[in-house]
């Protein structure tokens, strides 16, 4: 397979090709990171790139499966997160230039259970401010990658927008009012809003605690 084609299969897809080593997780993560060079300037999904801890990511992952440590479905899966969930060691601004320069120093339980499941974290996506209404974007507003000129919805837009254009194989968001399945909706994926308190929400910026929850986005039913 061409490597620019990889960011075109499903998560399901991809995670048959790594387990059965038809493709490698550094294949995997190069040929997103492509994709995010070429697409994120005009659609302005991402707001930090974890590139150099991505690729050792992947390298690690691939080591692992030359000594059979098959981690799971997630194995080697390149993924992404809402900026509003803490990740070690790099900036996590809530999408407000108030902490642009905030820097977790542990990662909130989501983000240790995908690394754990053995998931790539390609980088940090765009919201709105806060997580608050869907037309704040105190950064570049995302943009639609079916229409430029069209809403991606909020306060998610960067992951919906990642997952949509292939710029991630499956992203986190989050819910208070509609935040998740909204944007899912807006930009042709799927969106699930588990039932609150299901995932944990430990090192998730709080906008609402009784009614925050993490929200998945993926392309499709399968995948989520």
């Amino acid at each position: 397979m061409d490597k620019a084609d990889i960011p075109f299969l499903s998560v399901t897809q991809l995670s048959e090709s790594i387990k059965d080593r038809t493709i490698s997780p550094v294949e995997a993560v190069e040929s997103y990171l492509e994709r995010i060079d070429n697409l994120n300037g005009r659609l302005f999904a991402y707001l930090t790139v974890n590139r150099e801890g991505a690729l050792q990511a992947a390298r690690q992952s691939e080591q692992a499966l030359d000594r059979s440590e098959y981690a799971g479905p997630m194995h080697g899966i390149p993924v992404a997160v809402k900026d509003q969930i803490n990740t070690a060691g790099i900036r996590t601004t809530s999408g407000t230039p108030i902490f642009n320069d905030f820097v977790p120093d542990q990662d909130a339980t989501v983000v240790a259970n995908l690394k754990s499941a053995g998931a790539i974290l390609l980088g940090k996506l765009n919201m709105t401010e806060f997580g608050t209404t869907s037309l704040s974007h105190a950064f570049e507003t995302a943009r639609n990658p079916w229409d430029l000129e069209r809403f991606t919805g909020g306060s998610s837009s960067g992951s919906s927008v990642a997952v949509s254009a292939r710029m991630c194989a499956a992203a986190l968001g989050s819910q208070t009012g509609g935040s998740t399945c909204r944007p899912a909706a807006y930009n042709g994926i799927v969106g699930l809003k588990p039932t609150y308190g299901r995932i944990s929400r430990y090192g998730v910026v709080p906008v609402s605690w009784s009614l925050d929850t993490v929200g998945i986005l993926v392309r499709n039913v399968a995948d989520a």
